[in-house]
């Protein structure tokens, strides 16, 4: 029996995320049953579950997929780069991802164990946030008048009104200027 390489077993890992991101963005945690993981995916539930233990590990693995992309993201670019990032994808890339986006946060509400389990994952976009506004006022880009704490608030609730316009079909038109005024808003003038 051949072996198979670890670049092998990481390209159907993610072959398996990018079809399980698409069929909980379309039906759901819920919704996403095994036979319509198996169809989405195009692979059998011994191999899809081969990787992961079960559906709730691989709901978790494509949240945390997003949240590791994001972090990286805002360490290197900031928050408003996640969100100009977030505009420039196409379908059904952003659908996947605000369903995944949609599912986790009403999991946060409804689900007691998941929240613990997710609390440094949203911590750690947070904390690249910061550092990366703390960066950027070392360098005298960013304005000094706002602690770096309402700066990020505030990137931060913009990023989730951008989620929930895009989540809700709203038009994406002039979104690239809003994200100009929310850039404008935290640089030194």
């Amino acid at each position: 029996m051949p072996r198979v390489s670890q670049d092998q077993l990481d390209a159907r890992r993610r072959e398996i995320l990018t079809g399980a991101r698409t069929c909980f963005a379309r039906h759901g945690y819920e919704g996403a049953t095994v036979r319509r993981l198996e169809e989405e995916i195009g692979l059998s539930r011994g191999a899809i579950f081969h990787h992961f233990r079960d559906k709730d590990s691989l709901f978790l693995a494509v949240a945390e997929d997003d949240a590791a992309t994001m972090v990286a993201t805002v360490a290197q670019h900031g928050l408003v780069q996640v969100m100009r990032d977030l505009l420039a994808r196409t379908e059904p890339d952003v659908t996947g991802w605000l369903g995944s986006q949609l599912e986790v946060s009403r999991r946060l509400r409804t689900d007691p164990e998941f929240a613990k389990r997710w609390a440094a994952r949203s911590e750690a976009v947070a904390a690249a946030t910061r550092e990366r506004l703390q960066r950027q006022l070392e360098a005298g880009v960013l304005r000094a008048d706002v602690p770096i704490g309402i700066l990020a608030q505030f990137l931060e609730l913009a990023y989730d009104g951008l989620v929930l316009h895009l989540a809700t079909g709203r038009p994406v038109q002039d979104l690239e200027a809003v994200l100009n005024l929310v850039e404008a808003a935290v640089r030194r003038q």
